[in-house]
């Protein structure tokens, strides 16, 4: 008797004292703190903030260009001129001349500014498929983020089936500890024998072994939805076990609209854009490009003295000369070698595949959709039987254990319709939670996943 309380106090106390700690984190908290902390959304979020900035006027190529240049050059030059053969009027000859120390420096300066004024539309093509790339990496951030809701959501429901598994498991276990006393007070009136005590300890042995797996296997789901919502895994908390199905009106009107909000097709469509104006971009090599250039210059020249044949020495220099110049340019690429017609070719091709794709991906958006209400709708009627069988497994169980504290069936007995109990009600569980997952994954067939109120 000792060795059963233990197991007893073994379950329950931990149990209380965890739930006084935790606190309820409800569905739209879970989605919320996802949306903030999610490290693969920030990540979707950085490759947005990546294809914005690319999508800029800065990037468009639409801006001119300034270049400043600057130079200085110095000069520290010691200079002898001779003069062999040559002499002076008295006949002597002509001595040397020399500078030393003699310096110079010059300085230079220049601003260039160029300017395509027209490049044959590749640059106004090529920043309209910029901002098309902009499009698409804010669906991918999309994509992501309605995959990440819903693992979310798995790790949430089954946080929240285990936890109605554990609840039932306690009333199991409150039984079997019931069946316990009752066999005893039993046995000392001489209603029963030993055995119908060991029956029952080994039954709520059994009970306490399989909440204590569950407990464990509901610590492990927190932790993995701690990952998802990148908190500490350490934090405990309860889920809201509540589940309200979408109206099935409300879902087929999703469905009619699901071509046109379903992010994989979206996403094709936006590549279909991208791919039309590659063929434009490639075009634009067929047509001239016309710049504008224009720059200013400003130089300064610090003369050394030189020295001339004549023998004299003159002493330096010094000079600023500023100057600007204005030009225009027409480039026109008369002939390629035939590159420009192959680009122009393959981004046709391209084009073409890509409405392929789109057609085979709006086909198979159809098809998963079809399948996911046949899921969705087949779930929904085994969850309707598991709860009619709850209740008639419930009904059973109750005039079992009259019958059995009336000593008309015995402990087996009574164990078995326990067992259907308990069997029934993590069935009703497990159907109501994959009902509401195949729920949430039509939704994301349909586009509609990031719309509902939960």
């Amino acid at each position: 008797m000792s060795k059963v309380k233990f197991i007893i106090l073994l379950v329950f106390l931990p149990m209380c004292a965890v739930f006084a700690q935790e606190k309820t984190l409800s569905k739209e908290e879970a989605v919320i703190k996802a949306l903030e902390s999610n490290y693969g959304i920030e990540i979707a979020r950085g490759q947005v903030d990546i294809a914005e900035n690319n999508a800029s006027i800065l990037n468009s190529g639409y801006l001119p260009t300034l270049t400043g240049t600057a130079a200085a050059t110095y000069n520290n030059n010691n200079t002898t001129t001779e003069f062999p053969g040559q002499f002076n009027e008295d006949g002597s000859q002509r001595d040397d001349i020399s500078i030393d120390g003699a310096e110079s420096q010059r300085y230079s300066t220049a601003l260039n500014l160029n300017y395509t004024l027209f490049d044959g539309l590749g640059r106004f093509y090529n920043y309209k498929r910029l901002k098309e790339q902009y499009q698409l990496s804010t669906l991918q951030a999309r994509e992501t983020i309605e995959n990440t809701m819903i693992q979310m959501f798995t790790v949430y429901f089954e946080i929240a089936r285990l936890t109605e598994n554990k609840n039932v498991q306690k009333q199991a276990l409150e039984i079997s500890r019931d069946r316990i006393t009752r066999s005893e007070y039993s046995f000392e009136y001489g209603q029963n024998t030993r055995l119908d005590i060991l029956n029952a300890q080994v039954d709520m042995t059994n009970d306490s072994i399989n909440l204590l797996n569950t407990e464990q296997q509901l610590a492990n789901a927190k932790r993995d939805l701690n990952v998802v919502l990148n908190q500490d895994l350490n934090t405990q908390y309860e889920v809201d076990t509540t589940i309200v199905f979408i109206p099935k009106f409300q879902i087929m009107e999703f469905m009619d609209k699901a071509i046109a909000n379903n992010v994989a097709v979206l996403q094709t469509e936006t590549n279909l854009n991208i791919n039309a104006y590659d063929i434009k971009v490639s075009k634009s090599g067929y047509l001239p490009t016309i710049g504008l250039s224009g720059s200013y210059g400003w130089n300064r020249n610090q003369n050394a003295p030189s020295a001339f044949l004549t023998g004299a020495v003159f002493p330096g220099t010094n000079s600023n000369v500023g100057n600007y110049s204005l030009g225009a340019s027409l480039t026109w690429n008369l002939f390629d070698g035939g590159s420009t017609t192959v680009s122009v070719k393959n981004a046709k091709i391209t084009y073409a595949n890509q409405e392929l794709l789109r057609k085979q991906v709006e086909l198979e958006v159809n098809r998963d959709m079809q399948n996911a209400m046949a899921l969705y709708e087949n779930l929904l009627k085994i969850y309707q039987i598991q709860e009619q069988n709850v209740f008639t497994n419930q009904n059973n169980f109750e005039r079992s254990k009259e019958q059995f504290q009336l000593g008309s069936i015995t402990s087996i007995e009574f164990r078995q319709a326990q067992i259907n109990l308990l069997n029934a009600q993590t069935n009703k569980n497990l159907a109501k939670y994959d009902a509401k997952l195949a729920e949430l994954q039509l939704l994301q067939l349909t586009g509609q996943l990031l719309n509902i109120e939960l």
